[in-house]
């Protein structure tokens, strides 16, 4: 049957019963006038990203991710393990083993692997970090380092998955998306949601900004960083402004009065993304243009840094410098309204050459990092911004080869600054070789929970009826980590 029929189509007991179009419906509809809700449900019902309240009051009302692709080493940059150290070389004792999958390395070659890092307490709060990322560990008193995090996924798509869906499954919705689909958007001239990518790019590529079932306004937008931000948003030559707005209101009708028959949220997206693709033709040039920023500014980021010559498993190019663009213009989107900002980095899949490419990635990351941590606030915005550090799955306190790690989610680290976090703190603490939680172990589930939370969202009432099911990030699991909250 064709969809307009069907919707048409009603039996008289659907009329009576439905709260969407039946005498439900009028008492719903009086039940929201007395709360003051009919206008803005109203107003969603076309406007997909119009803003929404939380379920209690938030801390946090922007998010940067630094996504951080293919899983650093956390015993070399976050988790200092001195027996580790002294047990270099040595095997791994076999009941650690049993069960325990790998994505190459071999049990029966299995060794563990120091750490050549050292590690100093930083800050007031005298929290040890890595000495390769100096100027992270200078911003210790903002952090709050959680070195407990695990899941079940050992490779790079699932466990990506994993982190940005709450669950290993293609066409699910991403955190992004949770958040626009819970909270709205607060600007009308960007996306709610954009992207920014540097390196080879992540393994699960666009699955990781995916809208899922979500209606497609919610997807993470990819920004480039030279040209047009977004392809295509240029007019072609000859196709004048006011022309363009005939076009779109034109446009607009007929997709409302089939959006009046249908009631499908996709044709209400569809035209939220033209008007703000007509929107973003101003905004976005403006957004990207960092002339006017202070020299001390672009210097502090290293906007303009050469990339030192990578190894052959490295990205060459401007990676240096397109990843400390992307920091300085996640902070310039927050500034605009943008509620969520994915930095994307890859590839931090050191199976190999552990020593110079951890080195290289850490001197990229370091500089530009710190830099936003100080900018957000000294500008007053980092107290309500919150700054993510995190990755798939952490490395292997085994070696690999002879210079790397494997993949290892049973205990790897991630850190969040700003935002209601409770900065200066760890959480969470790992055995001694750093190869599994003994004290406060953190599912992904659960950090997905506390993300949502500062954002005045309970992750049990986010959800959204799917194929019969309510859905939601965090599926049956996830708890609220107080103890890294402010």
């Amino acid at each position: 049957m064709d969809p307009i029929f069907e919707f048409q189509d009603r039996t008289r007991r659907q009329f009576l019963t439905t709260a969407a179009s039946g005498l439900g419906g009028v008492a719903l509809a009086s039940l929201q006038h007395r709360e003051g809700l009919s206008q803005t449900l109203a107003k969603r019902s076309f406007n997909p990203l119009a803003e929404r309240p939380s379920h209690f009051a938030p801390r946090a009302k922007a998010c940067i991710f630094i996504y951080m692709a293919g899983g650093p080493s956390q015993v070399d940059l976050f988790d200092p393990k001195p027996v580790l150290n002294q047990r270099d070389g040595k095997k791994m004792p076999d009941s650690l083993l049993k069960d325990v999958e790998f994505a190459f390395v071999k049990k029966d070659e299995a060794v563990l692997k120091g750490s050549a890092a050292k590690f100093r307490p930083r800050g007031q709060c005298g929290v040890e970090y890595s000495d390769m990322i100096p100027q992270i560990g200078s911003c210790a008193d903002d952090i709050a380092l959680i070195r407990t995090v695990h899941g079940e996924q050992f490779n790079h798509h699932p466990g990506q998955l994993l982190l940005s869906c709450g669950k290993a499954e293609l066409g699910r919705p991403t955190i992004g998306s949770w958040l626009l689909y819970g909270l709205g958007s607060e600007t009308e001239n960007l996306p709610g949601y954009v992207v920014l990518t540097a390196g080879r790019g992540a393994s699960g590529g666009s699955s990781n900004w995916s809208s899922g079932f979500l209606p497609s306004t919610y997807q993470g937008v990819s920004f480039r960083d030279s040209g047009d931000p977004v392809l295509f948003l240029s007019n072609p030559p000859g196709i004048q402004r006011n022309n363009q707005r005939r076009t779109l209101d034109a446009i607009s009708k007929l997709n409302e009065l089939r959006h009046n028959q249908m009631r499908d949220m996709e044709i209400a997206s569809r035209t939220a993304q033209y008007e703000l693709a007509f929107r973003m033709q101003s905004a976005a040039p403006e957004l990207t243009d960092l002339s006017g920023e202070s020299a001390a500014t672009l210097d502090s980021y290293g906007i303009g840094r050469k990339t030192p010559r990578p190894t052959a498993d490295m990205q060459s190019g401007e990676t240096y410098h397109r990843f400390s663009a992307n920091c300085l213009l996640a902070r310039r989107l927050v500034e605009r309204g943008v509620r969520f900002i994915n930095i994307v980095h890859a590839s931090w899949d050191q199976h190999g050459n552990l020593k110079h490419d951890l080195a290289w990635n850490c001197r990229m990351a370091d500089q530009p990092i710190a830099a936003l941590l100080r900018d957000l606030k000294q500008r007053g915005m980092l107290d309500d911004t919150l700054v993510i550090w995190g990755s798939e799955f952490g490395r292997t306190p085994l070696g690999q080869g002879g210079d790397g790690r494997d993949h290892h989610p049973f205990a790897f680290s991630m850190w969040m600054a700003g935002g209601g976090a409770k900065g200066g703190t760890v959480y969470g603490q790992t055995d001694e070789i750093g190869w599994a939680p003994v004290h406060n172990p953190v599912h992904v589930n659960d950090f997905q929970a506390t993300l949502l939370h500062l954002f005045g969202l309970d992750h049990r009432r986010l959800s959204i009826n799917h194929r019969g099911l309510q859905v939601r990030l965090t599926n049956l699991a996830g708890h609220v980590i107080h103890d890294v909250i402010a």
